[in-house]
């Protein structure tokens, strides 16, 4: 991922933080071509960087090239929105400003190691259920459908441990613009308040120095 110096997050907290919010994250590897699959995760404090786990539906190939020795990328993307020139004060001043999209990510690398065993799936899914379910006022449980049921289910996935080897994050957050820019970004996001606006103020609000 392309990281500018101003843009770049090397915190793990931080980085692990955005992926447990954002737990559907896109999948890429490549054998003789690239595929990509959307699937949601759970990230545990294993090794270094951590560990995810996820599962594929057994009928889709992608898990089929994940059985060898390359390296595959799992995607997180956090809040983004899209920034006008109209908000930066300097635009008055000398017009030279463009329109550019904020957006936080996290590129998580490693080389997913294939779990069929019929217990480590059920704990897997079980396990991604709690995390899912906990907002919810009566959270749905694996014991909430017949066991026949949940074992058919289990027959038609393949589960992954995915040790991440290397971490990127990027939150590109208006660093690179002067302070009373950013302040006018916080301010039309705000304004705005479409989609993600609130969030991504917020995080410009946090990832900025005063100029010195």
């Amino acid at each position: 991922m392309y990281q500018p110096d101003h843009f770049r997050v090397d915190d793990l907290p931080e980085m692990h933080a955005l992926m447990r919010a954002r737990p559907f994250a896109a999948l890429v590897s490549g054998g003789a071509s690239l595929y990509a699959t959307h699937m949601p995760t759970v990230l545990k404090d294993d090794g270094r960087f951590g560990l995810l786990e996820f599962h594929l539906a057994r009928a889709n190939p992608h898990w089929k090239i994940l059985t060898g020795e390359g390296e595959a990328l799992v995607i997180f993307q956090g809040p983004e929105g899209y920034i006008t020139p109209n908000w930066y004060p300097s635009k008055a001043d000398h017009a030279k400003v463009v329109p550019t999209w904020n957006y936080a990510a996290v590129h998580a690398y490693g080389r997913p190691e294939v779990m069929q065993d019929k217990d480590w799936l059920r704990r897997h899914v079980g396990e991604l259920t709690t995390q899912q379910e906990r907002s919810e006022a009566m959270p749905w449980a694996l014991s909430d459908a017949p066991e026949s049921y949940i074992e058919v289910m289990l027959r038609g996935i393949v589960g992954f441990r995915f040790a991440i080897t290397r971490l990127e994050g990027k939150w590109k957050m208006s660093q690179n613009r002067e302070m009373r820019d950013r302040a006018g970004v916080v301010q039309g996001l705000g304004g705005r308040g479409q989609g993600e606006d609130s969030e991504v103020a917020e995080l410009v609000a946090r990832h900025v120095t005063p100029d010195s």
